[in-house]
């Protein structure tokens, strides 16, 4: 796992960086993302600090809009994470409205009266501004979701468990409310510490990447 960390973000960072505003045209429909962010460096390259994927056929496009375009923190795991940290480390007391979810038309009638509305939409903004300013990706074609679903979860645990995969002192994640993404480094809390790749399984994540070498 310790030698197979490095060699993926070697082979990572050779992949086209996709930044805000990205070409939806230069995204595959199904695939793997890996985000990196501004300051956060491991074996002398970019870290990677989220890897995610999509379970619907054909939306990967669509996932990467709700992360990076679309106000709508219920709709983006990765948006919510974002908005409790920059509210946690400005002691920001909306944090605690900030965590309810409003997806369903239940919730919206419950809690309408207890959020204030223009707060909501001033932090989502701030959201978006953070990631599309510090974040940049990459992608790679895996069109099967059984496929996709395993490799997510083997590069989520070769990161976490690796230890030179450290965040920096000035890291946002730091003031995450999450327990997970302060230890991990990472901008998730599921799959982590798990199975992480084994050597035979990044060579052929490798040729996937790279088919013609």
């Amino acid at each position: 796992m310790m030698e197979v960390c490095p060699e993926l973000h070697r082979i990572l960072e050779r992949l086209p960086h996709h930044h805000f505003p990205f070409d939806n045209a230069l995204i595959p429909l199904n695939g793997i993302y890996i985000l990196f962010e501004d300051g956060e460096i491991a074996h002398g390259t970019n870290r990677i600090v989220r890897i995610g994927t999509h379970t619907g056929k054909d939306q990967l496009r669509s996932r990467l809009k709700q992360h990076f375009i679309l106000e709508n923190k219920d709709r983006s795991i990765f948006r919510k994470n974002i908005g409790r940290a920059l509210l946690n480390k400005g002691n920001d007391p909306f944090l605690e409205k900030w965590e309810l979810d409003l997806t369903t038309r239940a919730a919206k009638d419950n809690f309408r009266f207890q959020i204030d509305h223009e707060k909501q939409k001033q932090v989502e903004r701030q959201v978006s501004d953070y990631i599309q300013s510090h974040f940049w990706f990459v992608v790679f074609p895996v069109p099967q979701k059984e496929d996709r679903l395993i490799l997510e979860s083997r590069i989520i645990s070769t990161v976490s468990l690796c230890p030179s995969c450290r965040p920096s002192p000035y890291w946002l994640g730091l003031f995450s409310p999450k327990e997970k993404i302060r230890e991990s480094g990472l901008w998730i809390v599921n799959e982590l510490y798990k199975q992480p790749l084994t050597q035979l399984e990044f060579e052929n994540l490798k040729r996937m990447i790279f088919p013609n070498e």
